[in-house]
């Protein structure tokens, strides 16, 4: 028996006990209503977030052709053996994989395999790629192989190939996966890891346009994450298509031309800047970097000393030699400094204080006016000429016809050059410029650097008859034409002069190809070998129509080495067009 005491005790516990017992049922029946109506539709998404998995869909980049439509960069669908990190977490399932693989000739270790999956990992439901690039019937042995685990499954992906491989390579570029580089400084919401991209040339200059539009499909998983129905799906867009105006069988031309040589050719319309033939040699085959090399391979490609992955046609700046005296010559007339009738002796060599510049003929030309200096490349004329004129006019005309700047073509990494002068001098050197300095630019030598390309664009100013054309691959770019503050007549002066060149004078061996050329030889010091040989000329000589440029590195003699290159060129230029 309770006494008073007692009783009055225990019926405050029993309260107490009650009270919390109806705050806890309270609690639950709020947070019931809470979670099943106020947030209802927030926890049947994540729900449905838990069973549902959008799969990204990338589409087939555009494809690119060459002018008469013969294919130089396409997709190719072949398959990639996908599956989850958590399905691979054991050695065991490691070892059976790659004993699948060896099986079917396709070498693969355990460890090799689970540093692949490692280096892929991101969640643990996100599908990682254990084999890549395997054909149809490939996949269909393994497939229908007992072994075949269903953790595995197929995954269709479109791959780029270049079918004419090395004979394009620095105008077509290649593609490769998106580095972590290119993701945090492009901040694109297009792509993400893994995604192929546009590494070089036309591919990385016109990614947009062919990179097409990504699609998804909606798919229905179990509790592991494995597929078990589509729900939805929406197809990717194929990339839009570029034609170019480079024909293939003039680019093979072009390559068997500089078999053997380490140099540029380019050839380009006059009139609108279509470029015709654009080979860098030695050049590469891009196809293994697109499919993916190791790192040896790669260390082995960039190490290479005749650098076959440097685009020598617009990257590579060299000194000009003396098809830069058009400009000289066009300073010259242009500032009044001398006319056509001007003439200067050349007993082979120029004194200036005490200083000699010799001429290349160390017995010299004797009296020569403009056309008859051009005619010869005589360097005493120019360096007279030139010195006459003086650093500041001369940097005016060059810049004038396009030295120092892109020449705009649709391809990315084009280079400057180097127009030099006063300020260059002194901002680079922290030295004065010199009457000596001027001396050897007005033969194209000394601090000025151009490209193939620019002196490709140069001369087809004065083939024209004085607008500076912007090159272009791709055809469906309008033409874009600058004009130069030249005058036809001075202009036709100097034209007389190239005609000359090739008639008579250094450039003969070039006209002996069934076209008449008109065009300019150059011999340039190169500081690390033999001289360089350039050859810039167009054709025909009295209607041009293309011009070309073409130097070969540590050639020697222009006339004897680039004259016939560019004659060659030309004279299957014109008769193609026929």
């Amino acid at each position: 028996m309770y006494n008073g005491l007692e009783r009055i005790d225990l019926d405050k516990r029993l309260l107490y006990v009650r009270n919390i017992f109806i705050f806890s049922l309270s609690f639950l029946v709020m947070g019931l209503v809470y979670f099943q109506l106020v947030r209802a539709d927030e926890y049947v998404e994540l729900a449905s977030g838990n069973r549902l998995r959008m799969i990204r869909l990338l589409p087939p980049r555009g494809n690119i052709y060459d002018a008469s439509g013969v294919p130089l960069a396409v997709n190719v669908r072949t398959f990639d053996i996908k599956s989850y990190p958590m399905d691979l977490r054991s050695d065991e399932s490691f070892g059976s994989v790659a004993s699948l693989f060896a099986r079917h000739g396709i070498p693969m270790t355990p460890d090799s395999l689970k540093e692949s999956v490692e280096k892929q990992y991101v969640a643990p439901y996100r599908a990682v790629s254990v084999a890549t690039n395997l054909t149809l019937a490939q996949v269909s042995d393994l497939v229908m192989d007992p072994g075949f685990s269903q953790a595995l499954f197929p995954s269709p992906v479109w791959r780029r190939i270049y079918p004419v491989g090395s004979l394009m390579a620095h105008v077509i570029g290649y593609v490769g996966e998106i580095t972590r580089e290119d993701l945090e400084t492009q901040r694109d919401p297009y792509y993400q890891a893994g995604d192929i991209v546009g590494k070089s040339g036309i591919e990385a200059m016109y990614e947009e346009q062919l990179r097409g539009a990504v699609g998804d499909q909606v798919v229905e998983v179990d509790s592991r994450g494995r597929r078990l129905r589509d729900v939805n799906y929406n197809d990717p867009l194929k990339g839009s298509d570029i034609r170019l105006t480079i024909d293939t069988a003039t680019q093979r031309e072009a390559a068997r031309i500089m078999e053997g040589k380490r140099g540029a050719l380019v050839a380009m319309d006059v009139s609108d800047g279509a470029v015709k033939a654009f080979f860098s040699s030695p050049a590469y085959d891009p196809n293994p970097l697109t499919w993916g090399i190791s790192s040896k391979e790669w260390s082995a490609l960039l190490g290479d000393k005749n650098l076959p992955m440097m685009n020598r046609v617009m990257s590579g700046s060299y000194p000009p030699g003396s098809p830069f005296k058009v400009v000289t010559a066009a300073a010259a007339l242009m500032e009044n400094t001398a006319d056509t009738r001007t003439s200067f002796f050349c007993p082979g060599s120029f004194q200036l204080g005490n200083q000699t510049f010799r001429c290349w003929r160390r017995s010299g030309h004797g009296r020569e006016s403009l056309i008859g200096a051009l005619r010869d490349s005589c360097d005493v004329y120019f360096y007279q000429i030139g010195v006459k004129v003086g650093i500041d006019k001369l940097t005016k005309w060059a810049r004038e016809l396009g030295v120092g700047e892109r020449t705009g073509i649709d391809l990315p990494g084009e280079s400057r050059g180097t127009i030099a002068g006063r300020e260059w001098k002194r901002s680079r050197r922290k030295e004065a410029w010199y009457q000596g300095d001027t001396v050897n630019y007005s033969i194209g030598q000394g601090f000025l650097l151009m490209t193939p390309l620019q002196l490709a664009r140069m001369y087809a100013a004065f083939a024209n008859d004085g607008s500076l054309v912007t090159p272009r691959l791709n055809a469906e770019k309008l033409p874009e034409m600058t004009p130069v503050k030249i005058t036809k007549a001075h202009m036709d002066s100097i034209k007389t002069g190239l005609r000359e060149v090739v008639r008579v004078g250094t450039g003969r061996v070039a006209g002996r190809y069934g076209v008449d050329v008109a065009g300019k030889t150059g011999t340039a010091q190169n500081p690390h070998g033999e001289d360089h040989a350039w050859f810039v000329g167009y054709a025909p000589a009295n209607d041009p129509k293309y011009v070309a440029a073409v130097l070969v590195e540590g050639g020697g003699s222009g006339s004897s080495v680039a004259g016939p290159l560019v004659g060659q060129m030309l004279a299957y230029l014109v008769e193609h067009e026929k």
